[in-house]
């Protein structure tokens, strides 16, 4: 089995050791956390870890109503002028912990006085020793260049952290049952293999999400890029509207992330309207109305609530790409041009 599939059979095991393992240690944090008069939170990350902090801005911002700012870290390395901090929590994301710039951000956020934390996969990383505090993925060693266990650990050390700022019982409750979840996505796979083959001439896309699923348009574009070398752009289906789909052409694939929440009302007015456009619809759901509309259905079998959706939704995303990869005659675990730990300064 290739790497790649492996570890994105993992996930289960990974969501189900880091709540097991880690909840203590955020609860101390969120504890710490709690008696600094934190106003807003900066978040620096790469990458995958990126797009886990484009979930945090609306995370934090909805469950405990903190401000996000995502770093520029070319602020603190090539320019030398770190913006000024006050009443911030300092938030690093990095799987490998690796990265120079992202260290800079944390080491200026420390030497500023302001509370620091970071989510790694490497616990003896320059980052985690720079840090106060680290959450720890508890993912194991990720071999694949492609990022995908880390990933969704990532996203539910994040929930952890703002279910524990918030003390919010209720919703820890809704955490406990992600890994099950995972689990049946991940059972469905060859449903999703199918669709794949029918994408094998694909050379671009558009990927499309809402809200907390931004996020996930994100990194399901990354991996079709990291895997596939398909040129896929995503999307806020708000700013697809402002421009983006004057390009949609019959038989224009267009990847449409739309689990149900508040935001699925206005993604499903948008498959329409994209159905009326000719586009090819690959619409990753729970609903039956909008899967109804997609020329391939890629069908969630759980309902989760909208603030995890990401950590769920994007399966069908990687399995998607790994797929789409073996038709095209790709590598999974050997994208041209990508190392795994990727040092940028």
């Amino acid at each position: 089995m290739d790497r790649l599939l492996s570890e994105i059979n993992e996930q289960p095991q990974v969501l189900q050791r880091l709540l097991d393992l880690e909840y203590p240690s955020i609860r101390e944090i969120a504890a710490d956390l709690g008696r600094r008069e934190i106003h807003w939170v900066l978040i620096a990350g790469r990458g995958t870890s990126d797009n886990a902090a484009t979930y945090a801005k609306y995370l934090f911002g909805a469950v405990n109503r903190l401000p996000v700012a995502l770093a520029a870290p070319s602020l603190y390395t090539i320019y030398g002028t770190p913006p000024r901090l006050r009443n911030a929590l300092a938030l690093a994301i990095s799987q490998s912990g690796m990265s120079p710039d992202i260290v800079a951000v944390m080491e200026e956020a420390r030497a500023q006085g302001m509370p620091t934390v970071a989510i790694t996969n490497a616990p003896d990383s320059r980052l985690a020793r720079t840090v106060e505090r680290i959450i720890l993925c508890h993912a194991g060693e990720e071999q694949s260049v492609a990022a995908t266990k880390t990933y969704t650990a990532e996203l539910l050390a994040l929930a952890l952290l703002a279910v524990a700022l918030g003390s919010d019982g209720e919703r820890l409750k809704q955490l406990q049952a992600l890994p099950e979840t995972v689990a049946a996505i991940l059972a469905g796979r060859e449903q999703v293999f199918q669709r794949a083959e029918r994408y094998r001439y694909m050379e671009h896309c558009a990927v499309i999400g809402r809200g907390y699923n931004y996020a996930t348009a994100s990194e399901f574009a990354l991996k079709l890029k990291e895997l596939t070398y398909v040129g896929a752009n995503p999307y806020s289906s708000a700013d697809f509207r402002h421009g983006p789909i004057a390009a949609i052409s019959p038989g224009f694939p267009v990847f449409l992330i739309a689990p149900g929440g508040q935001s699925y009302p206005e993604l499903f007015q948008l498959a329409e309207e994209l159905r009326q456009l000719q586009a090819e619809l690959i619409v990753v759901s729970e609903r039956e109305e909008v899967l109804s509309l997609a020329q391939s259905p890629l069908r969630l079998p759980l309902s989760t609530e909208e603030w995890l959706s990401p950590i769920t939704a994007i399966v069908p995303g990687q399995l998607f790409s790994y797929a789409l990869a073996r038709f095209k005659g790709l590598d999974p675990d050997r994208p041209r041009g990508l190392r795994k730990v990727t040092e940028t300064f």
